[in-house]
């Protein structure tokens, strides 16, 4: 197993997300596949472990927390996070840690985590009424949290904003890093902009949710004519070992199989050369390419009577038709009410601007169409904070 060493811990490269875990018929949690994952998990080398409070309606907590009780508590760093990003009345964060450390039998948490910074959740946690981050702070201060960070799926002025606020008392950031989202979602800016402030980097989505091994046979033809020994993920593994900054990475292992295969992956190092990047930077190129071409010139925007920023959505409809993703709904539900997809009034005006020629009134009435047929991130919050007062306390 590979590791690295951040602030006198020594990491497995590779974490265990526990977010995908087995589950039954019934939609439980399946506890006994569970247990032979991270055991196995375990003796492979893997110490890292990622929970958080709505993970399988707040029971991923508890399961892990069943496990691990088993072993001794310095063989192992455990993760938890705050959910300040879902939408409800109050988050009053000492009630909720308080409840973590119960379900997952533990003292104190190696690794805390301000969950999803982004435009939604961003005021909640600046605002000094719930104070939050003060909260944490002194909680780190007793030992009850060795290091303290944030996850975010957020724009760049978003983790800006937070990072001025805060970034002082910071000391590493889970960013969503793999190969198509270095340029889709901006990835790469965002990493130099954690490192310039001095963060360790964390990495979830590696595979993105399962998609990136999920390629065309054109597209999976052209990995294998240069590595015929790598599976899809190795690829996706292989671009995010490359970055220096990386100190863990984490999976969402659900079957014995993909444990195994991640856990073979880390057990070496092996670089990319500069024809294998071209080769996934070509692979990527094409997983985006569906969709308007888009060159932000922005002479539609001026033209727009609901001051709409069509760039914007045009650049979150490429990423729609890539993978659809709550996260996509999340910035959606951000933006103003009045200037979203569904707000066009199909006028046209946008299109006669356009150098591209592209049909801007069908990708907004489009765009639409596909996010009324999935659930608000409202609805989602709504549906997490129900599961969660459901779940029996340890």
């Amino acid at each position: 197993m590979l590791y690295k060493e951040f602030k006198g811990d020594k990491l497995s490269q590779l974490g265990y997300g526990l977010m995908r875990l087995p589950v039954t018929e019934t939609g439980a949690i399946d506890e006994a596949e569970t247990t032979k994952l991270v055991e196995y998990a375990l003796e492979c080398g893997v110490n890292y472990f990622d929970t958080a409070y709505p993970y399988h309606g707040g029971n991923s907590e508890i399961v892990i927390g069943n496990i691990l009780k088993n072993h001794p508590r310095d063989s192992f760093f455990l993760a938890d996070k705050f959910p300040g990003h879902i939408i409800c009345d109050d988050h009053t964060p000492a009630p909720i840690f308080e409840e973590q450390l119960q379900k997952c039998q533990v003292d104190y948490f190696d690794y805390y985590l301000l969950h999803n910074v982004t435009e939604c959740s961003l005021d909640t946690y600046l605002d000094p009424k719930w104070g939050i981050m003060d909260y944490f702070i002194e909680q780190k201060k007793q030992g009850r949290i060795r290091h303290l960070g944030f996850s975010t799926h957020g724009e760049i002025p978003t983790i800006k904003k937070f990072l001025e606020r805060y970034g002082e008392h910071l000391e590493f950031c889970q960013l969503q890093i793999n190969y198509v989202d270095w340029t889709l979602q901006q990835s790469k800016e965002k990493y130099d902009l954690v490192r310039s402030n001095g963060l360790g980097v964390w990495v979830m989505e590696p595979v993105r949710g399962g998609r990136l091994v999920k390629l065309d046979p054109k597209q999976e033809a052209r990995l294998k004519e240069r590595h015929p020994e790598y599976s899809q993920a190795d690829w996706c593994f292989r671009f995010v070992q490359e970055l220096p900054d990386v100190y863990m990475t984490l999976s969402g292992m659900t079957t014995m199989m993909q444990m195994v295969s991640n856990v073979s992956i880390y057990n070496s190092f092996v670089p990319l050369t500069l024809e294998d990047k071209a080769v996934l930077a070509s692979v990527a190129v094409d997983l985006t390419s569906q969709g308007p071409q888009c060159t932000a010139c922005r002479y539609c925007v001026d033209k727009c009577p609901m001051g709409i920023d069509i760039p914007r959505i045009m650049e979150l409809y490429r990423d729609l038709l890539f993978a659809l993703s709550p996260t996509i709904g999340m910035r959606i539900d951000a933006m103003p009410e009045g200037s979203r997809p569904a707000d066009c009034i199909q006028c046209g005006n946008c299109s006669t601007m356009c150098p591209q020629d592209l049909d801007i009134p069908f990708v907004m009435k489009d765009f639409a169409e596909r996010l009324s047929k999935t659930k608000s991130w409202a609805q989602v919050s709504k549906e997490r904070l129900e599961a969660n007062k459901k779940v029996i306390r340890p």
